[in-house]
Formats: structure tokens, sequence, C-alpha cells
């Protein structure tokens, strides 16, 4: 009798073990979040921040990278645009479970008396998150190839 009770005790002992490891729904949104906030250099807060009208291009450039194309208007002033389209999707998951199979047996007079019982608990949880970007920023340069006008276009979904 005090094997049993010792083995169930071991049972519920990593039972709630098990469960202590397991991550809730919310947990798992929290972690997914937090992976989506990764600092990138081409931002909205990067553009409103460093870029400034009278800027040379290659200070433009140690800034926000070479952009996406060049074009020149009709006086021959260069139009840089830097294109920005992402997709990125996160997924966090976990798992857990506790299975035992308890056996024993006891002599009693000339036969035996055996036991047998078996105790499971599987369970798992998980988030995912899925977010496309696009960001879109115009410099205008002027015939000294200083920023002179800049514009930038954000969206999330």
């Amino acid at each position: 009798m005090f094997y049993r009770m010792k083995l169930a005790g071991m049972v519920v002992g990593l039972s709630i073990l098990t469960l202590a490891g397991c991550k809730s729904v919310q947990t798992h949104s929290a972690d997914v979040q937090a992976a989506s906030a990764t600092d990138e250099r081409l931002t909205v807060g990067t553009v409103q921040r460093e870029i400034k009208i009278g800027m040379s291009s290659s200070e433009v450039v140690l800034v926000l990278g070479s952009p996406n194309m060049v074009t020149t208007d009709s006086e021959r002033r260069e139009n840089w645009v830097y294109d920005k389209i992402s997709t990125q999707q996160v997924y966090s998951t976990s798992s857990g479970g506790v299975n035992a199979l308890v056996l024993g047996g006891a002599g009693v007079g000339a036969g035996i008396a055996g036991g047998a019982g078996g105790v499971g608990y599987s369970s798992s949880s998980g988030a995912s998150s899925t977010t496309q970007k696009t960001l879109t920023i115009v410099i205008k340069y002027d015939h000294e190839n200083k920023v002179r006008d800049f514009a930038y276009r954000y969206s999330s979904f």
C-alpha cells in the first residue's frame, strides 16, 4: 500500500510539473506580438526622425540604403523611390503530457491478487499571426542633389 501511495504522489507531482511548463494561449499571443515587433532599418520612424530637407543623397543612402527606383522629372532632378512590401508569419506552440501505468501485486494466501491502473493527460496550445505591411517613400532632390521634399505612405493589414 505504501508503494502505491508513493507512486500516486509521483504521478501527481509529474502532472503539476508538466502543467507548469505549458504556456497559455495568451502567453503564446504575447510571444507572437513580441516577435512581430522587430526593428528594421526602413521604417516610418526612421524617415520621420532622420530624413531632413537639405540632406545630401549620400546621407540619405547612409540612413535608408539604396533606393528601389530612381527617376528624373521634367527639370532633370532625381526622385528616389523606396518600396517595401513584407509579409511576416509568426507561430508559437507548446504541448505537454503525462502518462503513467501502475502495476502491482500482493500475495493473498495461496493466490495472487493484482492490480493495474493507467493515468494519462495530454494538452497543447498555440497562437499564430500573419501581418502584411507596405511602405513607400518618395524623396525628391534639387539640382544640387539635396533633399527638397519627401513623402511616405504606410499600411499594415
